[in-house]
């Protein structure tokens, strides 16, 4: 029993010193960053981002702002830092980080990449199932920042293909939700909501759709008229659209003409 008892002292010894030990290396780690150079600190980020090690990689670049603010490697960092937290899917740090950049340094070399992450910020989230549209509206607004304050940038392109996407995106939320009223037969809803798509959507692929929709609902409504007046809209938009050709099935179906 006595002998139980020295095991589990000796043990809990073990683990203390075991511990303040963890604690000694934490603090060495911590005292080599203070004495390391910002350009050093720096390249202890790029190796980390090279291992994969996203998290690591941004706070070495953070260490850089704390230790040499308003330096060269300092505004490098920051942006780096933003970088590091988007890999690592830390959005609303890469932000932070990014807005950082641009209010500190609005003509800054990476002024761009800076407005680019914060873009990015939103946009990678957009596409998960259940996701805040507030999302892509942001995401649409930050996109257009890049390639309207920035024509000259290497993340125009990519910002524009980006935008188009996110805008399609956008208006196939709106369909859904179109969608849903028709199929519940709240027909008045269904038709405002597709007269958004075919209205501020126009350029997306929705909007053969949203007139074919309408055509239908109008039909069951018994708004022939109606009905007619979008069909020929479809028509004159979209006259090889698979669209066009079911409308005027399903108008000569009711019994009306174009």
């Amino acid at each position: 029993m006595a002998g139980s008892k020295i095991l589990t002292r000796a043990g809990i010894v073990i683990v203390l010193a075991f511990l303040a030990a963890c604690g000694r290396v934490q603090l060495t780690q911590d005292l080599s960053v203070d004495e390391m150079s910002a350009e050093e600190i720096y390249q202890a980020g790029e190796r980390e981002l090279e291992r994969g090690r996203d998290e690591r990689a941004a706070n070495y670049f953070g260490e850089i702002e704390r230790l040499f603010p308003y330096s060269e490697w300092s505004s490098r960092g920051l942006v780096m830092q933003a970088y590091a937290l988007q890999k690592d899917r830390k959005y609303a740090s890469s932000r932070a980080a990014a807005e950082r950049y641009l209010a500190f340094y609005p003509r800054g070399g990476d002024a761009a990449w800076a407005q680019y992450l914060v873009a990015l910020s939103y946009y990678d989230q957009i596409f998960d199932i259940g996701r805040d549209q507030g999302l892509t509206v942001n995401a649409l607004q930050e996109l257009r920042k890049v390639f309207e304050d920035y024509p000259d940038s290497d993340y125009v392109e990519d910002a524009k293909t980006r935008f188009d996407l996110a805008f399609d995106h956008l208006a196939g939320k709106e369909m859904e939700v179109a969608r849903y009223y028709l199929e519940n037969g709240e027909y008045q809803a269904a038709i405002g909501r597709f007269q958004i798509v075919e209205q501020d959507f126009d350029t997306t692929r929705h909007k053969s759709e949203a007139l074919y929709r309408q055509v239908e609902a109008y039909l069951a409504l018994g708004l022939g008229a109606e009905a007619q007046a979008a069909a020929r809209k479809l028509q004159a938009e979209f006259a090889g659209n698979e669209w066009t050709a079911d409308a005027l099935a399903l108008l000569a179906k009711h019994g009306v003409g174009l």
